[in-house]
């Protein structure tokens, strides 16, 4: 166990970031899956444009790295648009 107060705070904050990065990463994750289960082409370009933000936020904060948010969007972008 730590034995200085600011390691104590560095646990607590670290645990603090932790669980709010989960919750995102996790959201994230619910939304691709969600598009990618789409088969309608009116739906999936709604939701494309808004998964496509939430990956941006999310690589900005460093919760994703910046080159999975383009793989993603690239993948999702090509799914889209093979939809009849």
């Amino acid at each position: 166990m730590a034995n200085h107060k600011s390691s104590l705070k560095r646990i607590r904050q670290e645990k603090t970031r932790r669980i709010h990065n989960r919750y995102y990463a996790k959201t994230m994750r619910n939304a691709v899956r969600k598009l990618r289960e789409t088969t309608e082409k009116a739906e999936a370009t709604t939701l494309l444009p808004l998964v496509s933000k939430m990956l941006d936020k999310l690589a900005k904060v460093n919760i994703i790295h910046k080159n999975k948010a383009s793989n993603l969007k690239s993948k999702l972008a090509l799914h889209v648009n093979k939809l009849a």
